[in-house]
């Protein structure tokens, strides 16, 4: 697998002309709509990254689970009570079986795991095959052919099961495919078991043999690590009783030579940091947060994006093909977007908006007018996220909407099946949507919330809110993708916002103050004093914003920008250091 597309588009010559790939470890990919491998923002971001790397010709190969029954559909009844069911999905029809067969040792027994591949193709051509690992095997037994089929199942022991499947499985299984890997990236601490394969293979398969300085720095030199939580309980541990149990004694003792052992268990976050030469956070905030959590490593940052031309709406697709040709290879393009008359975003921005309302009022009834002021918030139901901030003062939140023409919000996202606070957070906005008299402010709450309805969501609404307890956002995509479709946001200052945020131009912030009251006080009072005002009063202001929205954050927070970062900065360093920025420009191949 070389580095260069087959139009010759790519990255830059010194970091295209690499031998070897870059294999891409996630416990959840969002490959496509049909498939559901993914829970929400970790897989999106996975997905997003393949498809930059596919589009600028990156060497690249992902590894995965299969997730034979998905994560899980949301059902909310009248009082937005949440049930689940399966999503089983057609992957036979979608992946390709691939012949190799390799092995895990867990609880004293073999499990066999095969792999099915998917070919992920960049725009122009460029192919970065994923890997889906699967367990279902007649030759396993029945618990062991259920591993890869839940994404994020079970308890914690079914927990650590699955990431030995995906790091130990993960890793035999690319050797065994015969890839050439140059540099593993674990994204989040999910695959650092991954560390434990490559240094067994190190020590000739003698795990009880001495570790030296010099294998550890060769397993270091293959490593790349990217944090996603920026609190401790958000780490998966395991207690010693489970590491030794599951994964047998001389891989635990292994492990806890290697760096994996902290404060009395087995840490993968802290696997992952000892064993990997480049670690980063995902926003400049994020990386700073990791620093304070862990002071004896070095932490830098590499701040998200997401795929332009994924999350970018058809009518605003079709204006960028006409007026910024070749967006989709360069989306550094898109700052031309300031050319662009806002009247032309404006109409773009107004048919997303009108699918959308059409969408949500078939499906909920809900009576929505796409003249009217529209937010959106959707997000994983989870209590930080803080969705019912917006409600602290219904009677003030009613006011503003009388005197502005109305407001329309639109609320989705699923609460995990074990986390009984963020179901209860869905009930109280459906409990606050019925408390509601005014006609003026209506609400919607959009169950299952997904990859196609989260589009919609992006690019249909006239602002988006995101009102998450600092400083537990890592960074948050959902704005970014609505930036893409000019879409500003009205935010907590944390995560990404702390560098999208430009006072009136992309958007507004919500300072960060000593309780949340206060905070919904200032959410109110942006609402009242600057965003309404401009939205039912300056119209071509409005459009102006939108215009600057695209062409300052759509432009920068995109996964090619951030590909590129990672190439640069993680994947080849040496490479990159060699050459001045002059050099850094597209590489031609024939």
């Amino acid at each position: 697998m070389g580095f260069a597309n087959r139009s010759g588009e790519s990255l830059p010559a010194h970091l295209s002309q690499q031998e070897g790939i870059v294999a891409y470890f996630s416990m959840e990919i969002a490959v496509s709509p049909g498939m559901p491998t993914y829970s929400g923002g970790l897989g999106v971001l996975a997905g997003d990254t393949l498809r930059s790397a596919a589009d600028l010709g990156l060497g690249m190969a992902a590894v995965t689970l299969l997730h034979r029954k998905g994560y899980f559909r949301q059902i909310l009844d009248a009082a937005g009570v949440q049930s689940e069911v399966e999503q089983p999905w057609d992957f036979e029809t979608a992946l390709r079986l691939q012949p190799p067969v390799v092995e895990v040792a867990m609880e004293g027994r073999v499990v066999a795991v095969r792999a099915w591949r998917y070919d992920l193709q960049g725009v122009h051509g460029h192919v970065v095959p994923i890997y889906f690992l699967d367990t279902d095997l007649e030759r396993n037994e029945a618990r062991d052919r259920a591993l890869t089929d839940h994404l994020y199942g079970g308890d914690s022991d079914y927990r650590l099961r699955q990431e030995a499947v995906l790091g130990l499985g993960g890793a035999r299984m690319l050797e065994a495919l015969g890839c050439k890997v140059r540099v593993y990236h674990m994204n989040e601490g999910h695959a650092a078991l991954l560390t434990a394969a490559l240094m067994e293979r190190r020590l000739g398969g003698d795990m009880s043999a001495p570790i030296r300085p010099e294998d550890v720095g060769a397993v270091r030199h293959l490593c790349v690590f990217t944090t996603h939580t920026p609190v401790p309980a958000g780490h998966d541990r395991f207690s010693p009783e489970q590491a030794g149990r599951i994964l047998g004694g001389a891989l635990a003792g292994l492990l806890e030579r290697m760096g994996a052992r902290s404060d009395g268990a087995f840490n993968l976050t802290c696997l992952a940091l000892a064993c990997s030469r480049f670690v980063n956070g995902v926003a400049m905030q994020h990386g700073r947060v990791s620093r304070e959590m862990f002071p004896q490593y070095e932490i830098d940052a590499i701040t998200n994006g997401v795929h332009a031309a994924t999350w970018l709406s058809a009518p605003l697709q079709e204006l960028f093909d006409r007026r910024l040709t070749g967006w989709r290879r360069d989306n550094l393009r898109l700052r031309y977007a300031i050319e662009i008359s806002p009247g032309e975003i404006a109409g773009a921005h107004a048919e997303s908006k009108r699918a959308l309302l059409e969408m949500v009022n078939r499906s909920a009834g809900a009576g929505f007018d796409s003249e009217v002021f529209t937010m959106g918030f959707a997000r994983r139901a989870a209590t930080y996220n803080r969705a019912d901030l917006l409600f602290s003062d219904p009677e003030r939140l009613a006011r503003c909407a009388e005197r502005f023409g109305g407001i329309q919000i639109l609320f989705s996202g699923k609460a995990h099946p074990q986390d009984e606070p963020g179901k209860s957070l869905i009930r109280r906005i459906f409990e606050a949507k019925a408390a509601l008299r005014s006609h003026a402010l209506k609400v919607a709450y959009l169950e299952n919330y997904e990859w196609s309805l989260g589009a919609r969501l992006t690019a249909g609404v006239d602002l988006w809110l995101n009102t998450p307890r600092r400083p537990l956002e890592a960074s948050g995509t959902s704005g970014m993708k609505a930036a893409l479709n000019g879409v500003p946001s009205l935010s907590i200052l944390d995560g990404w916002w702390m560098e999208g945020c430009i006072e009136g131009i992309t958007g507004w912030a919500i300072p960060d103050l000593d309780t949340p009251e206060e905070e919904a006080a200032a959410l109110y009072a942006k609402l009242e004093s600057s965003i309404l005002p401009l939205y039912a009063g300056d119209r071509p202001g409005w459009n102006r914003l939108m215009r600057s929205t695209i062409a300052l954050n759509g432009s920068y927070f995109n996964t090619h920008r951030m590909l590129e970062q990672y190439a640069a900065n993680a994947y080849f360093p040496a490479a990159a250091a060699t050459l001045s920025r002059r050099s850094l420009e597209p590489a031609f191949s024939h």
